[in-house]
């Protein structure tokens, strides 16, 4: 499995902003790829923000990667993205990792 994590902090008051613009992020991944987001917020700080995306494989995602990078509405969606992030620090942090083993306590 290969996993996309980013981390970015957001303005307060762009929450609804910001889930209705990753629910249409997702609608386009979803043309090409089967990926699971979750997102997180940090209780230490509300403006901070992660997100864990996992995909099948680095393979399968540089391949719909290429796909999606060329969809019209993608880029406006960054736009917008990009529009909500603290000025201050408008920075998207962003790492990959492979899902090498789970461990279920039961």
């Amino acid at each position: 499995m290969f996993v996309k994590v980013y981390e970015y902090q957001i303005h307060e008051e762009s929450i609804e902003e910001y889930f209705r613009i990753q629910q249409k992020v997702g609608e386009i991944y979803g043309k090409y790829i089967d990926v699971e987001t979750t997102y997180l917020q940090s209780k230490e700080n509300s403006l901070k923000w992660m997100e864990i995306a996992k995909y099948e494989s680095e393979k399968e995602y540089q391949k719909a990667m290429a796909l999606i990078n060329q969809e019209n509405e993608i880029q406006e969606l960054f736009k917008s993205f990009e529009a909500i992030l603290l000025s201050d620090t408008n920075m998207v942090r962003e790492e990959d990792f492979l899902d090498i083993k789970e461990v279920a306590n039961s």
